[in-house]
């Protein structure tokens, strides 16, 4: 060793198994429980591993055999979305969420389904809403046909580096399950749908559709609606800045008020 250097001691896992406590409940109107799982601790293990271990062994903590706890997963390296649940009180992406660095030693980690969507069953819950407020606000570049359209229009550097942080949303609902103004029972859209909508307006194709897509916007439920609590902006898992979207759709829409007052 270098005189002066002081040797990096690399950081020890525990050698306990891993506590899973789970809110279970077998369909919307069923009555909801809680259940508890070991899992033997591996280096480096996420939640996802940890459901996978307990899918395969469903017996609890107290030597009860159970079914396996159904919860939804694709990827598992944080791009699809689909994994989202509350961990420790905080909605997150369970691919991402690495044991170590979410647990408490000596309390169980806490899994709970998304409370701002339909439940299916224990963890795993339906976003449909999430995907039917896109299509409302058509969220897409609407092209002709399938033929070779040939070159598209040039993007500046400037509005490429403004839209590719847009463009990494994976709908997974972080941000609605955060957000005060997003509930079951209202019409508001949702920082994810405002952000793709701005993303898309600023496209050189894309903006054919701009002022329909702030139409919808303008609408009960649509960018008004938003309290600005940045709850979104805290819980995303790809840091995306919601607040800003949010801000230039509702500057675009105060234009498109004004467009549309002068051509009735």
């Amino acid at each position: 060793m270098t005189p002066g250097m002081t040797e990096t001691i690399p950081a020890i896992e525990p050698t306990t198994d891993v506590i899973l406590r789970i809110r279970r409940q077998d369909g919307p109107d069923q009555p909801a429980r809680w259940e508890e799982f070991s899992v033997p601790r591996r280096p480096n293990m996420n939640i996802i591993s940890c459901l996978q271990h307990i899918a395969a062994y469903p017996v609890t903590t107290e030597g009860k055999a159970t079914t396996p706890p159904v919860y939804d997963s694709g990827c598992l390296e944080e791009v699809c979305g689909s994994c989202t649940m509350i961990i420790n009180g905080t909605v997150r992406q369970s691919c991402s969420a690495l044991v170590k660095k979410i647990e408490t030693p000596g309390e169980p980690i806490t899994l709970e389904p998304m409370t701002k969507f339909p439940l299916v069953r224990d963890l795993f819950v339906d976003r449909q809403r999430l995907f039917g407020d896109l299509m409302r606000v058509k969220a897409w570049v609407p092209i002709d046909g399938t033929y070779d359209l040939g070159s598209g229009p040039p993007i500046s550097l400037e509005l490429q580096e403004e839209r590719y942080p847009l463009s990494r949303c994976i709908s997974c609902g972080c941000c609605l399950e955060a957000c005060p103004q997003y509930t079951p029972t209202n019409h508001f859209v949702g920082a994810a749908v405002i952000s793709q909508a701005r993303l898309f307006n600023d496209h050189p194709i894309g903006k054919a559709l701009k002022s329909e897509r702030l139409n919808v916007l303008m609408e009960p439920g649509g960018v008004a609606d938003c309290g600005k609590a940045g709850n979104c902006v805290e819980v995303c898992p790809k840091e995306i800045p919601l607040l800003e979207s949010i801000a230039a759709v509702q500057r675009q829409a105060t234009v498109q008020a004004v467009k549309n007052f002068f051509s009735k």
